[in-house]
């Protein structure tokens, strides 16, 4: 009984120390105190402490005198671990170490401090910020025809161009002294994003002047002589910026980029001096056939040594006028049929002055630095913004369809088929909203957010594109039909042009979110990789022994919790709230864990190979953003005004996410390329089976029938939708139809009813609602409501039809044609 004893207080001890994470030293002191123990309490005898002296002395030495342990342990591993580190290029390097890592860290490392993630102030608005959305924006808004836009007139309306330029919305990163708004990153994103629900085509113009681009990169790097003289006329619109990056043999892979500048003497302005002849041929530019100022990104190379001993100095940022001799601009692109600008730039034997490199000479050769940094900080606000946009116009839409729309004399909203796909609208727009608002204001901390950039970009134009796909199956043929009346058409048309720009989202997911974070977020990996490769081989030793062994200790910990919480599930995890969200911050700390030690496996037994197994990485990344969004979700639920009424969507949101973060790693799991490691990962973190699944029905209808529902949820997660100023607006007669609705349902049911048991009489809608009034069903007030209802949800549920003429081939129009307004014929109500 007495061994029992002993032996489950041993295993007790050595899991709660692995549990917790202690020091080498506290092991070793623990481990020969439990021997003293024994040996105290009659356990252990004379002879066998000298025999457990015997084996624990010289290991305990080992361990923990540096030089022995160096000696024995750590010099061989450390001739391996340089032999199998991949070689790393510039270009990566530079990408690898830009930007700042932040809350996925936390998630990362496996131990989450949720009162960092509630203690994050969500950015407010400012007066200003918040007058310009409600007036501005709104104005703006009101202006704008996406269907003439983008189906006749392939442009903005020149007043609209005038309005973007006078109300300065290409300064919204602009410092005020330079003549900007100086808006915060989630103003921005704001602005954006309620400028896509009204149209997509201005949404891209306002917001590439102020992401990547001249503005950002001056801002961040220009010379003061540069700043002084571009930004105000950035700000007020004298100048429209591009930047132009993306070539034909460069898209993802910046270090190929064949475009180049030679540093060499030459004339400008009628003065010789020293300069660059530059060569180059990009793609896909936006803003480029109607730019003044082109950014350009080329490789610099000083064959003449005229800059110093280098000669090829490495991407370089050049700020070149449109109308400077031997650039060809002006050409356009169509990009998927929408409107934005967007062309090619070419130039071959371009003399430009040194002095028009952003930042002058020192930045020569550091463009490429420049721009993977700004880009962590723009990509982190413009797609998600877009995404966003996107799926809040869908949910509120479809709901108010959904409850208009009537088929089987019910809304279509009440058939649990069509609520599956509502729920999947609800609660993606809800986890869209949440990563939306909580990554722009990353920005407004001081963050650059490499790779929560790269997680909001991926995910949130991926599920962009779903939401949109469940809107379009619910609307049918309402959204179909290209036209004035279609608010959902041009934004699934767009969906592409989301998913290839900034990054394409399949080498987004499957190189940059685990393949950064894995090296940034982790506490030990780049330090190691660092220690490796210092020259001072003896000195690297040293610092790679130090850390070893405590990496060691950390996943040694990350695997027993991640076990740990797996057998109790998750009961011992720390929440920091009580109620129904305490669980989900819980199952996340458990996952969190499970992510730590599986990648630390992974790394250890695939090393360099791991770089080349990119589904492996992508499903890993796939955990790491799922942990991200779904705490994005708990932030914006516990910051509710009144979070009971959005319990079920966060619910729902987290759920996903779970079951999202299952799947990543039974894949991994089941895909491990070294037979036996993927059922031994399996069993230290679902050791119990499958513990998480989608959504249940219940869960799903209650927050499809909240998208019919006005106040709550809806509005706040659609309250920066654009809904129109007028009936004729193709939102705003939605909306039109759908408010009437909540005031007159009642007695319109009782209409519906009436002519299904035959009790009103006659074949029209007049007829019908007569024969209601005449026999008391309604009274004539109701009965006025109901005859304006239904005249508002019949034009509501209506496409638009055109005139022939308007259709056929350019060169057999005649006369400008008409379009067939849908009129509200006299017809019988089912």
């Amino acid at each position: 009984m007495y061994a029992l004893i002993a032996i489950l207080i041993a295993l007790t001890g050595i899991w709660a120390l692995a549990y917790v994470g202690v020091s080498r030293a506290l092991w070793t002191a623990v481990l020969a105190v439990y021997l003293l123990a024994l040996f105290a309490t009659g356990g252990l005898g004379a002879v066998g402490l000298l025999v457990a002296a015997v084996l624990f002395i010289p290991v305990a030495m080992a361990l923990n005198i540096g030089a022995i342990r160096r000696r024995l342990i750590t010099r061989p591993l450390f001739g391996l671990f340089r032999k199998a580190l991949p070689t790393m290029s510039a270009t990566e390097r530079e990408a690898l170490e830009a930007g700042d890592i932040w809350w996925e860290a936390e998630l990362f490392q496996g131990r989450p401090d949720w009162s960092k993630l509630l203690g994050f102030q969500v950015t407010r608005f400012t007066p200003a910020e918040q007058a310009f959305l409600d007036h501005q924006v709104e104005t703006l808004c009101g202006m704008l025809d996406e269907d003439r836009i983008v189906r006749k007139d392939h442009d903005l309306p020149a007043e609209v161009w005038d309005y973007l330029k006078r109300e300065r919305f290409f300064s919204l990163i602009i410092p005020e002294e330079y003549g900007g708004l100086d808006f915060s990153s989630l103003a921005q994103s704001t602005v954006v994003s309620k400028i896509a629900t009204r149209s997509l085509s201005t949404a891209v113009t306002v917001m590439v002047p102020n992401s990547l681009g001249p503005g950002e990169l001056l801002m961040k790097y220009g010379t003061q002589a540069q700043k002084d003289y571009w930004l105000p006329r950035l700000a007020d619109g004298r100048e429209i910026p591009c930047f132009a990056l993306t070539g034909p043999d460069v898209g993802s892979d910046a270090g190929s980029m064949p475009d180049y500048g030679i540093v060499c003497r030459g004339e400008h302005a009628g003065r010789e001096g020293l300069g660059i002849r530059l060569s180059f041929n990009k793609r896909y530019i936006t803003l480029a056939p109607i730019a003044t100022v082109l950014g350009l990104a080329f490789k610099l190379y000083d064959p003449q040594h005229l800059l110093g001993d280098e000669e090829s100095l490495g991407i370089t940022c050049a700020l070149i006028p449109a109308s400077h001799p031997g650039v060809k601009i002006g050409e356009r692109h169509f990009p998927m049929g929408l409107a934005f600008m967007n062309g090619p730039v070419r130039g071959d034997d371009v003399f430009i002055p040194l002095d028009w490199i952003i930042g002058g000479e020192p930045m020569a050769g550091r463009g490429w630095r420049m721009l993977v940094e700004c880009l962590a900080v723009g990509r982190a606000i413009s797609l998600p913004a877009l995404g966003t946009a996107a799926a809040k116009l869908s949910y509120r839409m479809t709901g108010a369809y959904a409850r208009i729309r009537r088929q089987f004399k019910l809304p279509i909203g009440e058939f649990e088929g069509v609520q599956e796909a509502m729920a999947r609208i609800a609660g993606r727009t809800y986890l869209l909203e949440a990563a939306r608002v909580l990554t722009a204001s990353a920005g407004d901390m001081g963050i650059k957010p490499a790779v929560v950039s790269a997680i909001a970009k991926y995910h949130m134009t991926e599920q962009m594109r779903l939401v949109i796909d469940d809107a379009m199956d619910i609307h049918g043929g309402r959204t179909i039909i290209y036209g004035p009346r279609n608010y959902l058409g041009y934004a699934h048309q767009s969906v592409p042009v989301a998913i290839t720009v900034e990054g394409a989202n399949i080498l987004t997911r499957s190189l940059m979110i685990f393949g950064q974070g894995a090296i940034r977020c982790h506490p030990y990996v780049r330090d190691e990789m660092a220690a490796v490769h210092e020259a001072d081989p003896e000195r690297g030793l040293q610092r790679f022994d130090r850390l070893l062994f405590a990496h060691i200790g950390y996943t040694s910990s990350r695997g027993v919790r991640a076990f740990t919480h797996a057998l109790t599930g998750a009961r011992f995890a720390a929440a920091p709230v009580s109620g129904p969200a305490a669980r989900y911050y819980r199952e996340l700390t458990r996952m969190s864990a499970a992510l730590a030690f599986v990648t630390d496996v992974t790394l250890g037994v695939l090393g360099g190979e791991l770089k080349r197994k990119e589904r492996l990485s992508a499903r890993l990344g796939d955990v790491l953003s799922n942990l991200y969004l779904a705490s994005a979700v708990l932030k914006y639920h516990a910051d509710a005004t009144r979070p009971e009424q959005e319990l079920a969507s966060m619910q729902w949101a987290v759920e996903f996410c779970l079951n999202a973060i299952y799947q990543a790693f039974d894949e991994l799991f089941d895909n491990f390329p070294i037979a036996g490691v993927g059922y031994v990962l399996r069993f230290a973190v679902f050791p119990l089976g499958r513990p998480y699944k989608a959504p249940n029905d219940r869960l799903s209808a209650r927050i499809a029938r909240q998208m019919m529902e006005a106040g709550g949820v809806r509005e706040r997660i659609t309250q920066h939708v654009y809904l129109g100023r007028s009936a004729d607006d193709p939102v705003g007669r939605m909306e039109a139809a759908f408010n009437l609705l909540l005031r007159t349902e009642a007695p319109y049911q009782r209409f519906i009813k009436a002519v299904a048991k035959k009790q009103a009489k006659g074949h029209t809608f007049e007829e019908q609602l007569a024969s209601c009034l005449e026999q008391g069903v309604l009274e004539r007030e109701q009965a006025d409501l109901v005859r304006e209802y239904e005249r508002l949800r019949w034009d509501a549920i209506q496409t638009d039809a055109f005139d022939p003429s308007e259709l056929a081939p350019e060169r057999e129009r005649q006369t400008p044609a008409v379009r067939r307004e849908a009129a509200w014929p006299r017809r019988v109500v089912d």
